[in-house]
């Protein structure tokens, strides 16, 4: 089992979203990074953990637990037209762009970078270092332990 942070924009897609429809996977689509793409289509799995971690808003930070519930996929969003994330370049036969699908595990308390940034254990985590814009980093065995049993 690996453990990820995955970005949302909470006016796209919330924690809350995940919490109103528990047993639903939502596509978490719209990533248009390779690497990030990379981490979803090469190492994600059913079962990974996941920090959802609100990005693009007034407060951000980590704001619930997900889970992956399924193995990567074409993203939708690629092949509309009316999307924002609309890929003129990549074809159903051919898709560029991965995503996996996620599914509410529980809310927590914000945990903005700025509270993470105090605890010591975790200030090697990717989303704290400068210059780091991914929506999706890798997070270690030790710092889910500590995040999901001393913060949350």
């Amino acid at each position: 089992m690996r453990y990820w942070l995955m970005k949302s924009e909470p006016d796209e897609t919330s924690i809350d979203d995940l919490m109103a429809a528990p047993e639903r996977a939502f596509e978490w689509t719209g990533v248009r990074n390779y690497q990030a793409r990379n981490f979803m289509r090469d190492q994600m799995q059913p079962g990974d953990g996941v920090l959802f971690w609100h990005s693009g808003c007034a407060e951000p930070g980590i704001a619930g637990l997900a889970e992956v519930v399924g193995p990567a996929h074409a993203d939708s969003s690629q092949f509309d037209p009316a999307s924002p994330y609309f890929d003129a370049r990549s074809r159903p036969d051919a898709p560029r762009w991965q995503c996996v699908d996620v599914r509410f595990v529980r809310k927590t308390p914000l945990l903005s970078s700025a509270l993470l940034r105090q605890h010591p254990p975790l200030e090697q985590m990717l989303v704290l270092k400068r210059g780091n814009r991914l929506s999706i980093t890798p997070v270690t065995q030790a710092e889910w332990d500590y995040i999901t049993s001393q913060l949350c």
